[in-house]
């Protein structure tokens, strides 16, 4: 066991114990956890593309993903990563819809 590690677990349990009587108010925060992402089926993400009128194109550009990966998630030939579920559910609730800017 290193100096460092034994040091701090001493420094741990002596925090530990002052709190446990009361001489040490320990800091703690509670934070929400999301539920995991909706599955979407390949339909369900054409329908939210649509549902915002945007192109295949546009949508990838949305996501931050390839065109063909848009193509590949419609056509049911790959499924989008977690992270990826993530941002659908985003814009499909309608909490992000940027507003696209023809240049």
């Amino acid at each position: 066991m290193s100096s460092t590690f034994a040091k701090d677990l001493k420094t741990a349990l002596k925090e530990a114990i002052a709190h446990k009587e009361g001489k040490l108010d320990l800091y703690s925060e509670y934070i929400e956890i999301p539920e995991p992402p909706a599955q979407y089926k390949p339909q369900d993400i054409k329908k939210i593309r649509e549902k915002n009128r945007y192109s295949q194109g546009m949508f990838a550009l949305v996501l931050n993903v390839s065109k063909k990966t848009v193509q590949s998630w419609e056509a049911g030939r790959r499924a989008p990563t977690h992270s990826a579920l993530r941002l659908l559910e985003i814009v499909d609730k309608g909490i992000y819809r940027p507003e696209i800017i023809k240049r």
